[in-house]
């Protein structure tokens, strides 16, 4: 919903509609529930509406410079909440379609939902905050999508091997925010050396801590900010 973001691995982000449910362990300080609610944008669970945002919101991503957009990050795109529209996504796809300058990323809790058209700058992820989430959600993300992927391997509250997934991109990073569950350091040197083995871009994001920012970023003494070839 910004032009510009403080998000280090995506240059933008996009939300078509606000709102979500928590659906799992890593859901339980989810930043996008806490901030709707402080700026009562929208209420959160099952029984709340999603709320599509403004057309002028829509238009201004066609003015964006090219980048990386990544969709939503204020709600989840497969969410299957029955006030969600179908015209909804057929819009998406299509602002999609007529943005090739940008990279999409899509990243979801909800794999099973996983329904889009061929579309050649696409990239679909799924978080995966423990092992449990891994082997549960990564499967079902390779059966329903063979274009590029990625991994959101935050808020890690877990260790993940992903030795068993090849996997175009992990993204790692510790939880933020009161009463947040700290990671442990062998985690995400496990994660890394799995991506160095398999030749998977790694990007370490944050420790976490009560603000986003407040852990830092560095990892065994340096930045680990890699992308993946570009859609």
């Amino acid at each position: 919903m910004a032009q510009n973001t403080g998000i280090a691995w995506c240059s933008h982000t996009f939300n078509p509609w606000l709102g979500c449910t928590r659906v799992s362990e890593g859901c339980v300080h989810c930043y996008a529930e806490t901030m709707a609610a402080r700026f009562n944008m929208v209420d959160w669970g099952p029984r709340a509406e999603r709320k599509r945002t403004s057309e002028s919101n829509w238009r201004a991503v066609k003015r964006w410079k090219p980048g990386r957009v990544f969709c939503a990050s204020m709600a989840d795109v497969f969410d299957d909440h029955p006030s969600i529209q179908p015209e909804w996504r057929a819009d998406l796809w299509q602002l999609i379609s007529e943005t090739p300058q940008h990279e999409w990323l899509l990243l979801t809790k909800r794999p099973e939902s996983i329904d889009v058209p061929s579309l050649p700058n696409v990239r679909i992820g799924v978080t995966t905050e423990n092992q449990e989430r891994a082997d549960e959600r990564i499967p079902v993300l390779l059966s329903k999508w063979s274009g590029p992927n990625f991994v959101s391997y935050e808020p890690a509250i877990g260790p993940v091997d992903f030795s068993r997934w090849r996997m175009d991109w992990i993204i790692a990073g510790g939880e933020s925010g009161r009463g947040r569950r700290p990671p442990e350091l062998q985690w995400f040197r496990d994660a890394r050396d799995c991506c160095e083995r398999l030749g998977t871009a790694f990007f370490f994001k944050q420790w976490g801590g009560i603000t986003p920012k407040a852990g830092g970023k560095v990892l065994d003494g340096r930045e680990w900010c890699e992308f993946p070839v570009a859609v």
